[in-house]
Formats: structure tokens, sequence, C-alpha cells
């Protein structure tokens, strides 16, 4: 990928300006070719950002891109909109809801067990048809049946033995969620009718025709090219975030993670496709994968950031009740994800970012440095939907070039990083 002029657009607000420049400077020196950041700080939008190469010029800030595992914290949202309505409880057996879930040894698992990435079912040992996922063939019990019959990858799962459930996880939420929502609608239905639809957010988990135009594909940059580039210095132009050493360090310690507790390799999650061809395909982008197809903006999801920073309220509506906020947030536990990251997720599905001491381990504080205070998640090649309640702080990050062996999504870091130096920078000022 040689250098292309890129074309960026869009505002900061006065006090915000050190995290425009920074967006101006990495545009043009990391390996990108569409990218939106945008921030909200008290309910007010700071930061409007998108950049795109000059050939790009239908691309604007109202397009649409895959944010990968970003999607986790939108399922998140609905199940936690489920339990603040009386409906559903994190302590609870998904078999309280969902009977036949319990065949083959599942029956002792909990919402929470399943939220936490915890419920053993990491990777499903049949390939499903991406048709199976379009909402008419799910309310079929097309992916149920396949989720009802399957067993366990370990023995005694739940307790702190955290396994990443990729595209598993929300699989297995939708089907919970649609047998206990009293309307019987799927995540995409329920974000729609009542979060995104009402915040007037650009965050869709099942495109539909009409907004396949909107949707820009991704592109991974190629492992040898990363690799590459990981050997150039940073003074002569890297354009990826790390070199080689740091690489192979986050490596150690994050892809164990991908195949914990798996003795065999699993077949690809789809019929006829390899492990990682079919993100463009339009009818992966047509089903509902909530866990790693939500096509969003950044403003979009800004905004539901916002919302969640304010407590589950924005511009005078509430969208999730004190209640549901609440139980999302509450019960972090802390537990390793893979062989040397360790993980904080809330009952509710969330991961805590917390502080880091000088002595903490050197990924520990790659992966929580610049991201104190926030909840949320990240996803695949770099966006980051994050939200910060004791600032009041919605963060959003939308790239197309996926940089994969960023994988601790540090590129987004540090924007994050920027943003929370010139929130406080602002706050001392006013107390002065």
């Amino acid at each position: 990928m040689g250098q292309e002029k890129m074309d960026i657009h869009g505002a900061a607000s006065p006090g915000f300006e050190p995290v425009r420049q920074l967006f101006e400077q990495q545009i043009r020196t990391m390996a990108e070719r569409q990218a939106q950041l945008c921030v909200y700080h008290r309910g007010e939008k700071v930061v409007d950002l998108w950049a795109h190469t000059a050939a790009d010029d239908g691309y604007s800030a109202d397009s649409l891109a895959n944010v990968f595992s970003s999607g986790k914290s939108l399922e998140a949202i609905a199940v936690a909109a489920l339990v603040g309505k009386g409906l559903l409880d994190y302590d609870a057996k998904i078999t309280d809801y969902w009977p036949e879930f319990g065949a083959n040894g599942k029956q002792g698992l909990t919402v929470a067990d399943l939220m936490r990435h915890e419920a053993g079912l990491a990777n499903l040992d049949t390939s499903l048809d991406m048709q199976d996922l379009f909402v008419e063939n799910i309310k079929q019990n097309a992916v149920g049946r396949i989720i009802e019959q399957h067993g366990l990858s370990y023995e005694s799962p739940g307790g702190g033995r955290r396994e990443y459930h990729a595209l598993t996880r929300g699989w297995i939420v939708n089907e919970l969620f649609r047998r206990v929502d009293p309307t019987g609608r799927t995540i995409g239905e329920f974000l729609r009718e009542e979060i995104s639809g009402p915040l007037k957010a650009d965050v869709v988990i099942g495109v539909r025709d009409e907004e396949m135009p909107r949707v820009f594909p991704v592109r991974q940059l190629g492992f040898g090219y990363q690799l590459l580039q990981s050997l150039v210095p940073r003074f002569l132009g890297r354009r990826i975030v790390h070199n080689a050493i740091q690489i192979g360090r986050r490596l150690l310690g994050i892809l164990p993670l991908l195949f914990k507790g798996r003795k065999n390799r699993p077949p690809p999650p789809f019929v006829g496709r390899s492990l990682l061809d079919f993100f463009n395909d339009r009818d992966f982008a047509r089903g509902e994968t909530p866990s790693a197809n939500a096509n969003c903006s950044a403003r979009g999801l800004a905004r539901l950031a916002a919302m969640l920073a304010a407590g589950g309220s924005f511009e005078g509506r509430q969208y999730l009740s004190a209640e549901a906020w609440q139980a999302m947030h509450a019960h972090p536990l802390e537990a390793k994800l893979g062989v040397m990251l360790t993980t904080r997720f809330t009952q509710g599905g969330v991961d805590c970012f917390t502080p880091c001491t000088p002595h903490s381990p050197r990924l520990e504080r790659d992966f929580n440095d610049g991201r104190e205070g926030f909840y949320g998640w990240m996803g695949y090649g770099g966006s980051v939907f994050q939200w910060h309640p004791e600032l009041d702080i919605g963060f959003a990050f939308v790239p197309t070039s996926l940089h994969t062996l960023d994988l601790l999504n540090e590129r987004g870091k540090r924007y994050q990083a920027e943003v929370l130096s010139c929130v406080n920078r602002l706050a001392g000022q006013t107390s002065m």
C-alpha cells in the first residue's frame, strides 16, 4: 500500500484542537483509506472528523462500515434493556428462558456466564449458511437448533474461565433475546425500534437493501506488508503503530485466546467460506451476527456512547432505565483472556478499563493506559466504541483499513488518550 493523498474533513470544538491535530497526523502517516472519529463530552459533540483517499469522494461522515466486535456492546445494551424491564436476570440460568438450550451439558450456564465469554461455546462444530442469519430464518430457529444440540468445549464453564466468543456470543444472545422480548424481536430489530432509530444514530445490525450503498468495504492490511512495516523505524515513516518486537510481544499474549479450549481446529463459521473472506459479503451484512457484523458510522456509535456515558439518557429521553444501566455495568470480574491479557468484563458483557501501576505487566498497561475509566469494547482491525461515565465522554473510531496486528486497537487508543488529556485540561482550567 503506497502513500495516498488523504482528504480530511470535520471540526473539533475549542479545547479539543489537539485531537484534530493528532487525527490529521495519523491519517497522513498511518496506512489508512477511510476513517471516522467522533466524540461527545457532556452531551455535546466536540469532535467530528472523517477522512478518505482522494479517489473515494463518495465517502462521508455518514458512511457505514463493519465494526466487528465493537458490536458486542450493542448486544449488551439489548440484554440490559430486558433486565431493566424485569424480564431477564443476569444470575438466572439460560434454560429458565430457553429450556432446549440445556442439552449436552449446558444446563448450568447463566446469562452472566455467556456475557462474560465464559460459556464454553466459543466455536461451533458446524458451519452455518449465511442465510440462516437472515431475520426470517433466525425466527424459524435455524441457528437456535444448532446451538441447542451443541456441547461444551470444556467441562465446568463459568467461574472465571474466559474464552473469547468472537462470533458465537452474538448468535447465542440473539436467540436468548428473541425468546424473552415480548414481541419476539431480534437484537437488530430491537436496536432500530428502541435505540438507534429514536437516537437518529446510524447503527444497524442487519443491513437493508436501501442502506447497502452507504456501506464501505473493509480491507485487511496484508500480513507481509505489516511485518515489513514493523521493521521500519518510526522516524522513517512506519505506517503501522508497532515495531516488530512490540508485535511479537502482543502476539504471545493475545493469539492463544483465539484457540483456547479447542483440541481440534473448528470448521469455518460459514459453509464454503474460509475464516476471513466473508467480511464484505452482502449476505453477511444482511444477516444478524451481533458480535461481528454491526455496520455503523462513528457519529452513530458516539451518540450511543454519549447516552451510555450519561447513565442511559440523551437529549431528554431515557433509553435505558437507571436499573438497566447499573446492572449492565455491575460486578466486573477480573480474569485472563488468553494467556496474558487480563479483562474485567461486567455481568452485562462490557469490559471495564482500569488504571495500571508502573509495576503492572506491560501488556496490561498497553491495554488499559489511555483508556482508564472507559467501558465497552473494540473491534477487529481497529474500531473502538467506548464510554466514560465519570467524565461523561462518548467515543467512537471507525476505520475501514484493518490493522490486524494492532491487536489491542492502540491506534484508536491514541485518540482516546488525547481526548482524556483535553477533558482533564479543560477541567483544570474551569477549577482555576
